[in-house]
Parts: C-alpha cells; sequence; structure tokens
C-alpha cells in the first residue's frame, strides 16, 4: 500500500518515519516544493527502514503519487514563538489551492490526511477544494491533544496512559475542550479512580493539568522551534487505523454538519476510522460547562473558514 506525503518538513518526515517505525505501508513517496530536501529526508528515513519494516521510502513529484490511498497534507509554514494556529490561516490557506488541484489530478479517490496548522480550519479548506465527501477528508485534529491529556493524567495518577479513556474535541487550538466528566481510567470514572489510589483531582490539579495540554505547543515551539515528535507519530496512528480497516475510535477532525447549532464546521470529535475513511462519528455526554465550551470553540472555528471564504471566495467555494 502507498502512501504520498506532501511537505517534507519537520512535521510531514517524522510522519513518514513513523510509518516506517510502525510498519504502516509498504511505500511513500515525499513531495516537496524543494526537491532536494524530499530526497535526503526519503534517504535518511530508508537507512532506517533494516531496523524496523520494509518500507520504501523515496522521493518524487505529484505523479509519483499515482496509486497512493491515503495522502497526507504536511505542506505550508511553521508555527512562529508566540504565534496562534488561527495566525497560520493566512499563510496557509492559499498553499493548498495548487496542492489539492495537482491531487485531484493524479489521486481524485484516494483519501485525505490534513496535518497542516490550524489544521481544523485547512481540513474544511480541503474538503471543499477536494470536492470528497468530508469523511474522506481527515485532518489530525485533537489526536495529539488528547495524547497529552492522556500524559499528564497518567503522570498524576501513576498508571499507564494507554488504560486512560479520555478526549479532548473542539479546536486542535486555544479553545480545545478538555473532557473532565466522561473520563475514564480501565472501567473506572476518573474521579472515582483518582480517588482510589489516593491521587485526588483537586481544582489546582486540573488547572495545571489543563494548562498543560492546552499550551504544549507554545512551550515546544519556544525552546526548540517546532513540534514534529507527537504530530508525526498520531498521523501514523491514523494513516495505520485506514490502511488496516480498524475502525478505530481517535479524535479526528472533518466537516461536520453540525455542533451545539453551528452548522458546516471542521471540528474534532471521537470517530470511528476505517477503509473508507471516517465510518462513524461519536458525541460523548457533556457537563454544562463542556457543552457551553464547546460550541464556543464550534463558533470561533466558524468565524476562521469564513474569513478565508471572504479572503479568497474561489479558493473554499470550490
Amino acid at each position: 500500500m502507498k502512501v504520498g506525503i506532501v511537505g517534507s518538513g519537520s512535521v510531514g518526515s517524522t510522519a513518514a518515519y513513523a510509518m516506517v517505525m510502525r510498519g504502516v505501508c509498504s511505500e511513500i513517496v515525499l513531495v516537496d516544493i524543494h526537491a532536494a530536501r524530499a530526497e535526503a529526508q526519503a534517504q535518511d528515513i530508508s537507512h532506517a527502514s533494516p531496523f524496523a519494516y520494509p518500507v520504501v521510502v523515496r522521493a518524487g513529484g505529484y505523479d509519483d503519487l499515482s496509486g497512493a490511498r491515503l495522502v497526507v497534507l504536511a505542506a505550508g509554514v511553521g508555527q512562529k514563538p508566540g504565534e496562534s494556529r488561527l495566525q497560520l490561516l493566512g499563510r496557509n490557506a492559499a498553499v493548498f489551492d495548487t496542492v489539492i488541484r495537482e491531487l485531484r489530478r493524479v489521486v481524485p479517490e484516494a483519501l485525505l490526511l490534513v496535518a497542516t496548522n490550524p489544521v481544523d480550519v485547512m481540513t474544511q479548506v480541503a474538503t471543499r477544494l477536494a470536492g470528497l465527501p468530508p469523511g474522506r477528508v481527515i485532518g489530525s485534529g485533537t489526536i495529539l491533544d488528547t495524547a497529552r491529556f492522556r500524559v499528564l493524567l497518567g503522570t498524576h495518577l501513576g498508571v499507564s496512559p494507554k488504560s486512560i479513556h479520555a478526549y479532548v474535541l473542539g479546536e486542535h487550538g486555544d479553545s480545545e475542550v478538555l473532557l473532565w466528566s466522561s473520563a475514564m481510567v480501565g472501567n473506572l470514572p476518573l474521579v472515582a479512580f483518582a480517588s482510589e489510589v489516593g491521587a485526588p483531582l483537586t481544582d489546582s490539579v486540573k488547572h495545571g493539568i489543563d494548562e498543560g495540554v492546552r499550551n504544549a505547543a507554545y512551550k515546544i515551539i519556544e525552546g526548540k522551534g517546532a513540534t514534529y515528535y507527537g504530530i508525526g507519530a498520531g498521523l501514523a496512528r491514523i494513516a495505520q487505523a485506514i490502511l488496516n480497516d480498524e475502525h478505530a475510535v481517535l479524535t479526528v477532525s472533518a466537516l461536520t454538519a453540525e455542533v451545539e447549532g453551528v452548522t458546516e464546521v471542521a471540528i474534532s470529535l471521537p470517530r470511528v476510522l476505517a477503509a473508507q475513511g471516517v465510518v462513524a462519528e461519536l458525541r460523548p455526554p457533556l457537563d454544562e460547562e463542556e457543552r457551553a465550551a464547546f460550541r464556543r470553540s464550534a463558533e470561533i472555528l466558524e468565524r476562521a473558514a469564513s474569513s478565508v471564504a471572504e479572503a479568497a471566495p474561489g479558493h473554499a467555494g470550490r
């Protein structure tokens, strides 16, 4: 199975590396406006394959994506220190026009996996440009935020993050919503488990975890300039779920008909991923505070998507 990755910078190349480490596919083609960079990344990653899985990794042009079942969109400019993901919108929306025009020519039926920030709005832009059903254009969404939430909860509780079922919904960004009310550890509600192991979730603890999840990207970018390991692994996990027809539940972004009264907005929810893309979406129970925050997040994303349409009416509408 072939996977294409458009954009071989930190995120695209790390996603390719993670796919090799997991044995997600048999071939990866890296496409980049900087051909020498794509070639260098492909060679470097391919040298890791003897230590993992026999995945062919090569650089190429758009025509070399022919036959790919899934294409990851990681093209665009990176997030600057102190810059919100939504501030990236104006700089990245235009990139997708050229990219998706080429993808429609070569692989019109391939599923698209969007990694470029601001990922929710870029998922909405990509859906309209590609002319594909919403379930076939998937954004990485809050898969990384959900992972961060589980890691920090696991650290506090002294339990593996893999045993924690807790989700982050909404925007992959400042308005994201951590679902405390429905979180579970094993088969116990989060609060009950925390009490059982003597690690109560005080307001101070919850605030610290919330800040740790919400501001993780800013701290990482300030320290080393970009985030890529976490999201690279998340993209590999999404690709694996799709290519293996897993019907796995992951928090990803997709164009959604209605969210708390907000219509036609790309936003993250737990969704079932299989070979066809998104085959079902789940609506977790929300308490009153979470429901209001989820609506605010949807409204923020709706306004951002509208700004793309106003700035480039020919782009968002095709």
